[in-house]
């Protein structure tokens, strides 16, 4: 059959002709709606892209494991009854009056500077984003370290100097994250900034480690930060932590007075709080836990638990308002938000009969986090909310 063309000129004076005048206006409203359309698909995808991108990095790790360990507080506060109510009042009639501002060493700050001398895989980057959001509501400036190729937390008398020297050059009121061991500032005729930091159950915490270095986005990050980084070997990579505590691999051996220094080494989770000093980095040696209880009572405004991250929250927004304030708003509506993803399939369970076998050679780093666990729940008895958290 023939075909017949229609000449374009011809369509726009039939479309003048019978077309209301307004036609412009109609083609522009058209556009815009098309355009918003468009807007909201793309922003939809975009955040399916996102939840994605995060399932296979090292924040989204944490997210997740944050969120698991949260969802498992929440149950228990819904088990609990009348008996802990009853408990609590036994623990104020124990404690004996508790005063907020003996238990708060925020009072001490002569300026504004707040230093999270973040310990590794306890929640410190969920801790960070929700720094990062909170310094846009309560405005404050917000630094953290950048990544580096070997992670040194240990640090010389000159190395201190210069870290001192650099979180006081920061104009209140700042934030600045780091990982590294706890810094006194006086020693450089300094004042101190308002140190905070996070604590785990130090066997889960190694175990979460274990499996962290293990995670093959944790060398793609690693490879495209420092291209340089040699491939690990793949027997190291499917090495099981329950194999590797069994057979007695010097990687999970965990010998008390044991010194490793360096990027590998994070089996000391009393290292941060306890300092720079030859006597701190022995594995679960008596005086390294002694200085860091020393140090977290006379320098740390609060030392939160990953396990009790309600209660953290609660008590950071009661004892430093001026960076945490409506920090369970914030963490809730905003920051919870990057852990709903599918379990990392990376970490595998591990046996309780294991972790009771690892658990022999942690006493000294089981006490320091069960004093920190009892300092957070005396902050927190001492505000005398009345209702938990």
């Amino acid at each position: 059959q023939p075909h017949f063309h229609f000449p374009f000129s011809l369509l726009v004076m039939v479309m003048r002709q019978y077309v209301p005048k307004r036609w412009s206006e109609f083609i522009a409203l058209l556009s815009l709606s098309t355009t918003f359309f468009l807007f909201l698909q793309t922003r939809d995808l975009s955040m399916q892209l996102s939840n994605e991108r995060i399932k296979h990095t090292a924040e989204g790790e944490e997210f997740l494991e944050t969120d698991t360990i949260l969802r498992e507080e929440e149950n228990e506060e819904k088990s609990r009854t009348i008996e802990g109510d009853v408990d609590a009042y036994n623990e104020r009639e124990f404690y004996g009056k508790l005063d907020p501002m003996e238990l708060n060493n925020t009072r001490k700050a002569k300026k504004e500077i707040l230093f999270f001398n973040r310990v590794p895989k306890v929640g410190s980057q969920t801790a960070m984003e929700l720094l990062k959001s909170l310094s846009i509501k309560n405005n404050f400036h917000y630094h953290k370290d950048k990544t580096q190729k070997v992670e040194t937390i240990k640090l010389t008398y000159n190395e201190e100097k210069r870290l001192s020297n650099l979180v006081n050059t920061f104009q209140p009121s700042s934030v600045y994250v780091k990982h590294v061991c706890f810094t006194n500032f006086t020693k450089f005729n300094l004042d101190m900034p308002i140190y905070v930091n996070m604590v785990r159950d130090p066997v889960e915490r190694v175990i979460s480690w274990y499996y962290y270095v293990r995670a093959p986005w944790y060398f793609v990050e690693r490879k495209r930060a420092f291209p340089d980084l040699p491939l690990p070997n793949p027997n190291w990579l499917k090495k099981d932590f329950e194999t590797c505590v069994k057979t007695n691999d010097p990687e999970c051996r965990y010998l008390p007075g044991h010194r490793r220094d360096g990027f590998g080494d994070h089996r000391r989770q009393t290292m941060f709080f306890c300092g720079h000093a030859d006597d701190c980095t022995g594995f679960n040696t008596e005086v390294a836990m002694r200085k860091a209880k020393e140090n977290v009572e006379k320098h740390y405004a609060v030392v939160g638990v990953l396990e009790e991250l309600n209660k953290t929250l609660t008590v950071l927004e009661h004892y430093v308002p001026r960076f945490f304030k409506g920090a369970k708003d914030v963490y809730y509506n905003e920051v919870k938000i990057f852990s709903k993803i599918n379990r990392n399939i990376y970490k595998p369970t591990t046996a309780e009969a294991t972790k009771d076998i690892v658990r022999k050679n942690f006493t000294r780093e089981l006490e320091f986090f069960d004093f920190c666990k009892q300092r957070l729940h005396k902050q927190y008895l001492a505000l005398n909310l009345d209702k938990k958290p």
